[in-house]
């Protein structure tokens, strides 16, 4: 990437929206939040505060990436199946879903987003998928269920674990149309967990087996079974949320019990083991949503405790460029 010092003498942009690959030291007004940006190096990870959702809630499911995200349904309370789109800045109302609830997963992008499970009065199988405007119902899962995990896309997905009641490693694909049940169960079986990847290289980590008995257990799955690593998260958590893929994970935020009981920790995996990043949410919260990639993550929603927050943060790798907003005084 070259630097700023490069092509300065160019005038300062007003844009729309944030560029996508803005060189180091580069200064623009974004006119959509109205808001001074630059562009400056990291060393370390590092979370920054984006836009707020239009509704606060948690227990959410997210997908998307860090400049196109998608939030639909959580718990606000009640329960809801509102859906906002993320562009980088600001979050915008969509369609809402067909079945609104809470404790669901999610997974592909923006504009192909997939919505199932999740908890109503009982746990449910709906299942829908997202065009960039409306939500349509598809078939249901096999295993009704809520707090699982999800990874893939719209028309190749997977779904792991959660709660039928009681904890379950059960897991299903679905091709775009139907769901079919897996030969392999997680080796854990447990709810409230994370999930990311595609449905052939996904990787499931953290929850909780029993109440108040918090796991680090990380498994990745191969397209036909789940693989235990002896190495897990450094943090054992309930609720938390993650992105990315099987060789490049990011966990972040969750419920790991005692006082206070909600965290911002953030674990990057490499494929073999979880390492602490020096960078921690600034809302420590569980019931959370997550979408983007390790070096670009994004955080939405959740429960700090005494209510669900509206807060979205964003978070930059090691070593990446990371965008600041100017503070004007």
């Amino acid at each position: 990437m070259s630097e700023y010092k490069g092509i300065k003498g160019f005038s300062i942009q007003s844009l729309s929206a944030d560029p996508a690959d803005p060189n180091i030291g580069q200064v623009w007004y974004n006119s959509t939040s109205g808001s001074w940006k630059v562009t400056s190096a990291t060393t370390a990870g590092a979370w920054a505060t984006g836009g707020n959702l239009g509704t606060a809630r948690s227990a959410l499911g997210g997908a998307g990436t860090q400049t196109a995200g998608l939030a639909f349904g959580g718990f606000i309370p009640p329960y809801t199946g509102a859906t906002e789109e993320y562009n980088g800045s600001t979050w915008s109302p969509s369609g809402s879903l067909n079945t609104a609830r809470w404790l669901l997963a999610g997974a592909g992008t923006q504009t192909s987003g997939l919505g199932f499970g999740g908890y109503i009065t009982a746990g449910t199988g709906a299942t829908e998928e997202y065009d960039g405007a409306t939500w349509t119902n598809s078939n249901n899962m096999i295993t009704a269920r809520y707090g699982l995990a999800a990874a893939g896309t719209q028309t190749a997905a997977l779904g792991s674990g959660g709660s039928t009641g009681s904890v379950t490693g059960a897991t299903e694909e679905y091709d775009g149309i139907s769901w079919s049940t897996s030969p392999g169960s997680l080796n854990t079986a447990r709810a409230s967990l994370a999930g990311c990847g595609i449905q052939t290289a996904a990787l499931a980590f953290g929850g909780v087996t029993v109440p108040g008995s918090y796991q680090n257990a990380t498994e990745e799955y191969n397209g036909a079974t789940w693989t235990s690593n002896p190495t897990g998260l450094n943090l054992a958590r309930q609720d938390i949320a993650g992105c990315g893929t099987q060789t490049a994970a990011l966990g972040f935020g969750g419920d790991k019990g005692g006082s206070p009981y909600t965290t911002g920790a953030t674990e990057e995996y490499d494929g073999l083991t979880w390492s602490t990043s020096p960078a921690s949410l600034s809302i420590a919260r569980y019931g959370l949503a997550g979408a983007g990639t390790q070096t670009a993550g994004l955080a939405l929603g959740g429960q700090p405790g005494g209510g669900a927050t509206a807060s979205t943060e964003e978070y930059t790798g090691a070593g990446a460029a990371v965008t600041k907003t100017i503070t004007v005084s």
